[in-house]
């Protein structure tokens, strides 16, 4: 399927230029491969990050678009990431950092690109169970900053999930949020009432 990946604001990109041009920036950074990569290294890949704060009892669950986020790629293979935020004076880069959702990313792009319908490429944070999912929107034509959580969307949630929840499986928006609303419902306290 070909992914439809919204194109970034151009403010948030050359931040992001900007910071990867910076030794202090890089130097700085804790992302010992990005410091130690050999060759021109360039962001790719942008994808808006939305975070989910709350879900409803009625398992609505709305959205907020938080930054954006590069993959940062050096010859083949993506080293870290670069995530940008919306400040009071526009978008601003915000750090580089490394770990497995860099790989898990790449690989759950790749099995979307493989899936038989379009669709536009998010990220969407879940703070309350550290989670991050890729979210496949199927309305292409939004311009990644909008757009709620359809019923025709997918959610793949990245690895490391959280237990329970397996990383890299396809889920309807219902199912998933239906899975993450359960977790976090408190669990009635022994000698409760039912």
């Amino acid at each position: 399927m070909p992914l439809h990946v919204p194109p970034a604001p151009a403010p948030a990109l050359r931040s992001v230029l900007a910071a990867l041009g910076s030794p202090t920036a890089v130097r700085e950074a804790r992302t010992p491969s990005l410091r130690t990569a050999q060759g021109p290294t360039s962001p790719e890949l942008p994808l808006p990050v939305h975070v989910l704060d709350r879900i409803t009892p009625e398992g609505t669950a709305p959205t907020r678009l938080a930054g954006w986020r590069f993959l940062i790629r050096s010859g083949e293979r993506a080293l870290a990431a670069a995530d940008t935020m919306l400040t009071p004076d526009g978008w601003a880069f915000s750090h580089f950092f490394e770990g497995p959702y860099i790989a898990s990313t790449e690989r759950a792009l790749r099995h979307a690109e493989a899936m038989p319908m379009p669709c536009q490429p998010r990220l969407l944070s879940v703070p309350e169970l550290y989670m991050i999912t890729l979210w496949l929107h199927r309305d292409c034509t939004d311009d990644g900053a909008e757009g709620p959580l359809a019923a025709s969307d997918l959610l793949v949630p990245l690895a490391p999930a959280p237990p329970g929840i397996a990383a890299h499986r396809p889920h309807r928006v219902a199912e998933l949020l239906a899975m993450l609303n359960h977790r976090l419902t408190p669990a009635p306290l022994l000698g409760s009432p039912a």
